[in-house]
């Protein structure tokens, strides 16, 4: 059985810490989009989002190069 994945719980506990520079290296490796639109909408539910632009900025870029046809990620 598959274990649920807690990627987004955990960028975003370092958000929360304001160790920014950390959640964006960790974006920076998201493992797929799915993962990235988690902690997007996690940081809209929460209210987070426009407090760092930095954080925001990553999530954006990294969501637009994942998302293209001819880019991915090996697991």
């Amino acid at each position: 059985m598959a274990r649920a994945n807690d990627w987004a719980s955990k960028v975003m506990a370092l958000v929360n810490g304001g160790n920014a520079p950390a959640a964006i290296a960790q974006i920076k490796v998201a493992p797929s989009v799915k993962d990235l639109k988690a902690l997007q909408t996690i940081m809209t539910l929460s209210k987070m989002k426009g407090r760092y632009p930095n954080v925001d900025a990553a999530i954006s870029d990294n969501l637009d190069l994942l998302a293209a046809p001819r880019l991915h990620r090996s697991p």
